[in-house]
């Protein structure tokens, strides 16, 4: 079934084994697995094709901050062998071709509706199904609800008011448009500067008449210096794939990129300064891997600061720019580090100006462009790269009720709670992929989607083996790991910012950094030994066959 030959809607329920929400890597993989186990799988995704974030994220210059040997599946070490990546970092639409590939080569589309959106997912305490429905009537009834919507998938509106009165051409970042954008001979408004901003600004840059980048909080920005891959070392990486995934699998990133057990103050100043300036030369987020402690000792952290904003005076011609693009206030590497190509150097061009926030505020959009404390800039086209409801905002999407009734935006009214990130208590049979208590963005992306379905496919398993009907964790185990999980932030500097990371730029949000920051390596380590000690933190019912619905029981030991 192609993105475009959807089903026609009924109200009649579809009784199903599984239900994934969510097209991205780990949604295509939750529904490869569970299919492979001889489940009946629905696969459910508000886009017109598989890849995710990947595919609504066409802005230009979008490209991967992880390395592209790290995002992608390991899975299969046929399709490790079938594809093969051009660059270091792929860019947008090598990312969704590399989806595409995967989906046509396991046959995925077909079992997902595409441009589709769920509205409920109401848990039935007497039947012990999950009752989902969507935009179009369609009415789902599923034993397992397999939550895949992934991180970063509700993206910020228009932050302003008169977006319905300006003149010009509005643009959402996170929501591009599918064909071409031209911006020559045009005067561009750029809000926002996250990574995703950082990554159009150069690009927009090449064509536009005049480009205004609007900046509240500047980003710590490292060179990306992405290179494109030749036949010989790609060869190599296709002989070697299995001994780099077990030192990813084995790594507090999930990951192969570079780091060091090297404390910052474990050598000299000259020896450190060399440090830097190589990692600096090579690119990428090497340079987070210097040394071993920048996001818990605060002295290194800021002389690593420093180096940086040095870096951008040397880059940046004006020195009254080169001040307001420097970071200040905030630890670096507590917001999400970026990559950029030629970032700073664009704000050398002429018909580039920087617009500080926070000295002059934007009031309000107009017929003709924004409207700031100071005066009105006018403009042909305004972007904004203002950043998603991270975490738990696709899980507060639409109506999420438990046990009991109980609704998920109340037991999350104080901030997002879990098991493992995993599963919730009062929630039975509802698994989270890369949800917001695991390390989620802290970690390769894709390791954990694979590390977490797999852990999920193993449960819904053992469930099968031995007769029971639903699992979900003790209250008293998920509060053990929510104090692990808050227990470790505050031992690290990224919870010192006010991000996305802990609910920052949502007004009215929770705040507080909700991930586990403890590595990929310890967090998978957890997940094994709740699953090896025989799931004693969980209860279970047992199958009506069994026992009369409604029997509790405590599997493990």
């Amino acid at each position: 079934m192609t993105a475009s030959n959807q089903p026609t809607a009924s109200l009649q329920p579809s009784r199903i084994d599984a239900l994934v929400i969510g097209a991205g890597f780990g949604g295509m993989y939750a529904v490869h697995k569970l299919s492979g186990m001889g489940l009946t799988v629905q696969g459910i995704e508000a886009g017109g094709d598989v890849g995710g974030v990947w595919y609504w994220n066409r802005y230009p210059g979008a490209r991967c901050d992880l390395m592209s040997l790290d995002y992608c599946y390991s899975f299969s070490p046929e399709i490790e062998q079938d594809w093969t990546w051009s660059e270091q970092f792929a860019a947008q639409p090598e990312i969704l071709a590399y989806a595409n590939f995967v989906a046509d080569r396991l046959g995925l589309r077909r079992r997902f509706l595409f441009e589709t959106r769920v509205t409920g997912a109401t848990y039935d305490d007497a039947t012990r199904i999950w009752r989902v429905t969507t935009d179009d009537g369609r009415i789902f009834e599923a034993t397992y609800c397999v939550m895949a919507s992934g991180p970063l998938s509700i993206p910020k509106g228009v932050p302003f008011d008169g977006a319905e009165v300006f003149k010009g051409e509005i643009l959402l970042a996170a929501k591009w448009p599918h064909e071409p954008v031209s911006f020559a001979g045009k005067r561009v408004g750029l809000v926002g500067t996250g990574s995703t901003g950082v990554q159009i600004v150069p690009e927009v840059a090449k064509t536009a008449d005049a480009l205004t980048v609007f900046q509240r909080t500047p980003s710590f920005s490292l060179p990306m210096r992405n290179v494109a891959l030749e036949p010989d070392y790609v060869a190599e990486i296709k002989r070697n794939y299995a001994s780099i995934r077990q030192a990813a699998r084995n790594s507090p990133l999930g990951g192969v990129r570079p780091q060091s057990t090297r404390p910052f103050f474990s050598v000299t100043p000259d020896q450190r300064r060399a440090l830097m300036e190589d990692s600096w030369a090579r690119g990428g987020l090497s340079f987070l891997g210097t040394f071993s402690d920048l996001l818990t000792n605060p002295e290194a952290n800021e002389q690593v600061a420093e180096f940086v904003r040095d870096k951008i005076s040397e880059v940046v011609v004006d020195p009254h720019t080169a001040e307001k693009l420097k970071p200040r206030g905030y630890p670096i590497f507590a917001r999400r580090p970026c990559l950029d190509t030629q970032y700073y150097e664009t704000f050398n061009l002429p018909h580039v100006t920087l617009h500080d926030c926070l000295e002059s505020p934007i009031i309000k959009i107009t017929e003709a462009g924004l409207l700031t404390s100071v005066g009105e800039v006018e403009l042909d086209v305004l972007i904004f790269a203002t950043g998603y409801d991270g975490l738990t905002g696709a899980l507060l999407n639409f109506d999420v009720r438990g046990r009991g009734g109980l609704q998920l935006r109340d037991k999350w009214h104080d901030g997002a709670g879990s098991h493992l990130g995993l599963m919730m208590a009062s929630f039975p049979n509802l698994f989270l992929v890369c949800g917001p208590n695991g390390p989620a963005a802290l970690a390769n992306i894709i390791t954990l989607d694979q590390q977490n379905v797999d852990w999920i496919a193993d449960a819904i398993a053992r469930m099968r083996q031995d007769g029971l009907a639903t699992m979900e964790p003790t209250g008293r185990a998920e509060q053990g790991w929510m104090d692990a999980v808050y227990g470790l932030a505050e031992q690290t500097l990224v919870s010192k910012a006010n991000t996305w990371y802990v609910g920052g730029n949502i007004s009215g949000k929770p705040r507080g950094l909700s991930m586990y920051t403890g590595g990929f390596q310890r967090y998978s380590e957890a997940c094994r030994l709740a699953a090896e000690s025989g799931y004693v933190d969980f209860v279970f019912e047992k199958a009506a066959v069994e026992s009369a619905p409604g029997s509790l029981a405590v599997v493990g030991g």
